[in-house]
């Protein structure tokens, strides 16, 4: 028997969700909601499944699901102008924009709550 092994604790999926949190900044429903009125330059990146995507999204957001993000962003996302990424509640985008951190993206944040916040907070919808 392997006692080293039983001694060894699991990361659980709200483990590295809350590890990618103390690395990455998060925006407000409301302050993206704000960029979007002062017409900034901002990505919203749609980290969501394209079944979830297709039920709604960010006017003019960039889809990339989540399981095809590092090999796709490159291409699709500029690194000059800021990225919030989104997902259904805040815990696929904390993750994505971790990640997207690793790749070089320095103006990169979550969006918190993700698209249900967005929605509450009153904000458009296409698709």
């Amino acid at each position: 028997m392997d006692l080293h092994h039983d001694a060894m604790t699991h990361k659980t999926y709200a483990d590295f969700v809350a590890d990618a949190k103390t690395r990455i900044g998060e925006t407000s429903p409301s302050d993206a909601l704000a960029m979007r009125e002062r017409g900034e330059s901002v990505t919203f990146l749609d980290v969501r499944e394209p079944n979830e995507a297709g039920l709604g999204r960010i006017p003019g957001a960039v889809v990339i699901p989540r399981g095809l993000l590092e090999q796709n962003v490159d291409g699709a996302v500029s690194r000059d102008i800021p990225v919030v990424v989104y997902c259904a509640s805040g815990n696929r985008s904390a993750l994505a924009a971790d990640v997207m951190q690793q790749m070089g993206y320095t103006r990169v944040t979550s969006l918190a709550r993700g698209f249900r916040g967005w929605v509450e907070a009153g904000g458009d919808v296409e698709g």
